[in-house]
């Protein structure tokens, strides 16, 4: 019987590395591989996954999936393939369905060249994924070939990777404890921005237009990080993961202090 292997792959080309985990990775020798090829539809970055950007992407994607193909054939690899959803842990989730697979490799950069939707992969993957998985990491040289760096295996299985490590309670959701310490700090960081807004305000002894301003920027964060919690407490049941979750804890993480050091600013200027 042969060896059923999905492959996710971001990027080409590919180069012979990783060739060899594809057509040499850890399974029964003296088996054939039945080669899938899903290539996801990946957007340049978060602010265009959550604004739903698909047709660029897509035929990207197209073009990116006709080379590997051609590369694996070139090679004596013979393989079928399909664009698949952005994430690549979706896309492999969605390519299950159609068939099953006895083992996932998913190619991933290395920490140093990491894009934004390669932040945690692995874990990600043994959360949703139940076949074996082997995550390869590949630095890309200059020409853009992909050297592999580190290999990471899991075995049959889906598992929690906060289990352990949350912080909850009956009526709140369980929640990394980075996740939990960026929602206090959020909520802290408005508090302050709010005050500071107010001290603007009252220091001036009318709606000036810096006094304005530091209302705007306080009202701003406070948007932010309201539906940053709202998303991490009420809407996990909808699954608030991804670029768009990403999106909101990076304006919550970057824009709180800047709110912060921007009303101060205003209010001693």
């Amino acid at each position: 019987m042969a060896h059923r292997l999905l492959a996710i792959v971001t990027d080409d080309p590919l180069g012979p590395e990783p060739l060899r985990e594809i057509h040499g990775g850890p399974r029964d020798r003296g088996n054939e591989v039945d080669l899938r090829v899903i290539v996801p539809a990946v957007e340049a970055n978060a602010f265009r996954h959550t604004l739903g950007d698909i047709d660029e992407p897509k035929r990207e994607a197209e073009a990116r999936l006709r080379r590997v193909l051609e590369e694996l054939r070139a090679n004596g690899i013979e393989a079928t393939g399909e664009v698949g959803d952005p994430d690549p842990v979706q896309a492999a989730q969605d390519a299950l369905l159609k068939a099953p697979a006895n083992e996932i490799v998913i190619f991933e950069h290395e920490q140093a060249q990491a894009r934004w939707f390669e932040e945690g992969l692995l874990e990600k993957a043994e959360a949703g994924l139940d076949p074996p998985l082997r995550v390869v990491a590949l630095r890309s040289d200059q020409t853009g070939e992909g050297h592999v760096v580190g290999v990471e295996t899991s075995g049959p299985g889906t598992r929690d990777p906060a289990e352990g490590h949350e912080i909850g309670s009956s009526y709140l959701p369980g929640l990394s404890r980075a996740d939990f310490a960026g929602m206090v700090a959020g909520i802290f960081g408005t508090i302050v921005a709010a005050i500071l807004a107010g001290a603007v305000a009252a220091d001036k002894g009318e709606v000036t237009g810096r006094a304005a301003a530091a209302i705007l920027i306080a009202i701003g964060i406070a948007l932010v990080n309201m539906a940053h919690v709202v998303g991490l407490t009420l809407m996990e049941s909808v699954g608030y993961r991804g670029g768009f979750a990403k999106f909101f804890r990076y304006l919550s993480l970057i824009g709180t202090p800047l709110a912060v050091v921007a009303n101060l600013v205003l209010l001693v200027s």
